[in-house]
């Protein structure tokens, strides 16, 4: 928190916590009101590719937030660079107007705006172009089983005309630069890399010709744009794979731009095309600030251009040591300020713990984006919706009422924070001694502390709201009827089913021997209620997903000897939208996890299963200690459907209405909490 120093006309001033990051920092023509970048990435909001009210709204709300510098969502300079079905037209002056309402909003809260553009080279989609994909040589995409064409001059002229006609779109939109895509091994970097260009012409084989393409790119854009406008280049570190660029042939590159002037900032990714290892967007298996090595190797080379490090740079606390020690003179924190707007804000008021953490899950993010949907945010429903529910921030009300909160997982805890902001007097009862509900346990897994943070933020948030919270308390059917509430929401959540049930077996309501006494949830598990034997098989009825998963990881780990047997044809299937699935996979290897895939549990006997090949119908029949279920669970609605006869206005959300996933529940809390 901010401490107060004498000043020296003995006047008493706030001392900044952080006093690197809240500098302010020249950029070219503009000056940057902190060192806080809200760094681009694809959110897949755009209709017909234009920017409409999600885009204004998502972009506003960071603005007003405090971000000094916004690098708005890439656009593909050329028709044969479309990557996915979100990205902004191509080619087009008709998104002009679309962006310039952005900018212009955005630049009357102080914030400078940059727009990326990209041309991802061979690594296409051809489903969303409709295009072949060009590179230099002609390499296999490494996105899909494809192969990509080898430009002819004409052709990389033609590419760099795109890249200035873009960057004179968004000159003309009010942007005040633009970011000049290398990274990943996109078309840029596959004219770097002897991996990917084998060119013999002027454009391939020494370092001066390989580069001629960036060269090439940047002047023209500063020739056409002038002085008073920024270009920035997003890169990456070294190349993940045998003859690829090392960090040294890499810093010899930027070097080498930047003795000629050519860009004001570079930003330093992680991750690479070459190989899916989830670093691009990286996960909570990953370690914290991993952009910095890197970061810190180009800002020993650069003389002119400012560094910009980011991945997994997390928090103001984070930031902070990056600058101070040196390593980048900016800091890019995406997914921090996807789940708090007014992270930039509340981190220079001294307001830290009100800051809303990101648990590095992936799960609505980058997940959604994967499923082509526009992105959002497991912790903050708000993402996306930020121009129909006015912000991230509510309205206060003018008639507060008495809310009671049946149940403190995230449906409860939400439901109770967002009516405490609207200035409700709220009150919440929890029959268990904490709060989380199922969270909870989710946090226990390996490696999925993270989880921690965000209910401990919740537990203060309650607090200084003036929720009251009771612990330990079972609600009554009578108590509620008589507790004077003028609404009441049901956020009693779901149990664990017990039974069974497999979707290989529709017609079968449970398993058969279900009921021995070897036999447990994964709930049971991670509560401690239950430790199995030492030989365990984990039945996964629902595709991989995290109880399934994190469970036998938290197994292995104590050194049980885990058999997954699952009618999924992947382990760990479902985390792969979230950019886990590999990540877990390793793990799995690691702890020596066996995965049974497109098989069922037909019959648990004793010590025996019994299970079917589902490709084959073969049997086979193995030896456990213990089973562990990890199946779909079952509401706790019997409070709700006994309520629902009274008059009371009452809701219910949540896994107590149907059990599904946390960010359900937090979204049905935010929506409540809204109408409430």
């Amino acid at each position: 928190t901010p401490v107060l120093f004498k000043h020296s006309r003995g006047i008493l001033k706030m001392k900044p916590s952080f006093p690197n990051l809240f500098s302010p920092l020249k950029l070219r023509h503009k000056e940057l009101s902190n060192r806080i970048v809200f760094g681009p990435h694809t959110v897949n909001m755009s209709h017909e590719g234009l920017p409409g009210d999600r885009h204004f709204g998502y972009y506003r709300e960071r603005a007003r937030g405090g971000a000094a510098m916004i690098v708005v969502e890439p656009v593909p300079a050329h028709r044969t660079g479309v990557l996915i079905r979100g990205n902004f037209l191509a080619e087009s002056d008709v998104v002009i107007p679309y962006f310039r309402r952005i900018t212009e909003e955005c630049h009357s809260h102080g914030t400078v705006m940059i727009h990326q553009i990209y041309h991802v080279g061979g690594h296409g989609d051809q489903d969303n172009s409709w295009e072949p994909y060009w590179s230099p040589s002609g390499m296999p995409s490494m996105h899909d089983p494809w192969g990509s064409h080898a430009v002819s001059e004409a052709e990389i002229e033609e590419l760099l005309d795109a890249f200035v006609a873009a960057a004179r779109r968004d000159q003309d939109a009010g942007f005040d630069g633009v970011e000049f895509y290398a990274a990943y091994n996109s078309l840029a970097d596959q004219f770097w890399s002897p991996i990917t260009n084998k060119r013999t012409d002027r454009w391939g084989g020494c370092l001066e010709n390989r580069l001629r393409f960036t060269v090439e790119g940047l002047s023209r854009i500063r020739q056409m744009a002038g002085e008073d406008f920024i270009i920035g280049m997003t890169v990456t570190g070294a190349e993940p794979v045998p003859g690829g660029l090392s960090i040294e042939d890499k810093q010899e590159i930027l070097a080498y731009l930047d003795q000629r002037g050519l860009m004001d900032y570079v930003s330093c990714s992680t991750g690479s095309y070459l190989r899916h290892d989830g670093m691009i967007v990286p996960n909570f298996y990953q370690g914290m600030k991993l952009g910095v090595p890197t970061a810190s190797a180009y800002k020993q080379v650069l003389n002119q251009a400012l560094v910009t490090a980011e991945s997994r740079i997390k928090t103001p606390q984070n930031a902070e040591e990056v600058l101070a020690e040196g390593h980048s003179d900016l800091v890019s924190l995406v997914r921090s300020q996807i789940a708090d707007p007014h992270l930039a804000n509340k981190a220079q008021q001294g307001q830290v713990q009100d800051i809303r953490p990101c648990i590095s899950c992936n799960q609505i993010c980058i997940g959604r984006r994967m499923r082509d949907y526009w992105v959002s945010c497991l912790v903050n429903p708000s993402v996306a919706r930020e121009s129909a529910w006015g912000g991230d921030v509510p309205s206060v009300v003018d008639q507060p009422r008495d809310i009671l909160v049946v149940g403190g997982g995230p449906a409860g805890l939400e439901t109770a924070r967002v009516a405490g902001q609207r200035g409700h007097r709220v009150r919440l009862l929890e029959r268990s001694g904490e709060l989380g509900g199922q969270f909870c346990l989710a946090a226990g897994q390996p490696e999925r502390g993270e989880i921690s943070e965000l209910l401990n933020w919740y537990r203060i948030q309650l607090d200084r709201l003036g929720v009251e919270v009771n612990l330990r308390h079972q609600a009554t059917e009578s108590e509620i009827l008589n507790a004077g509430a003028d609404a009441v929401a049901i956020c009693t959540g779901s149990r664990p089913s017990r039974h069974g049930f497999q979707r290989a077996y529709p017609h079968r309501t449970s398993l058969p021997g279900v009921d021995q006494d070897n036999v447990c949830t994964v709930h049971d598990v991670l509560d401690g209620s239950v430790v199995p034997g030492a030989n365990v098989l984990l039945l996964d009825d629902i595709d991989g997903w995290w109880p399934a998963s994190g469970t036998a990881l938290h197994l292995a780990q104590q050194r049980h000897r885990v058999t997954i047997v699952t009618s999924s044809e992947k382990a760990a299937a479902r985390l792969d939208l979230s950019h886990t699935g590999g990540d877990t996979r390793e793990r799995f290897v690691t702890y020596g996890v066996e995965v049974l895939l497109a098989n069922a549990l037909d019959n648990w006997s004793g010590d025996t299963a019994t299970l079917v090949n589902l490709y084959t119908g073969d049997n086979d029949t193995r030896e456990f200690d213990s089973l562990v279920l990890a199946t779909t669970n079952t509401p706790e609605n019997e409070l709700f459907l006994t309520l629902q006869k009274s008059a009371l206005e009452i809701y219910c959300i949540g896994d107590s209405i149907a059990a599904r996933t946390a960010h359900m529940a937090i979204y049905e809390g935010r929506k409540l909490g809204l109408a409430l």
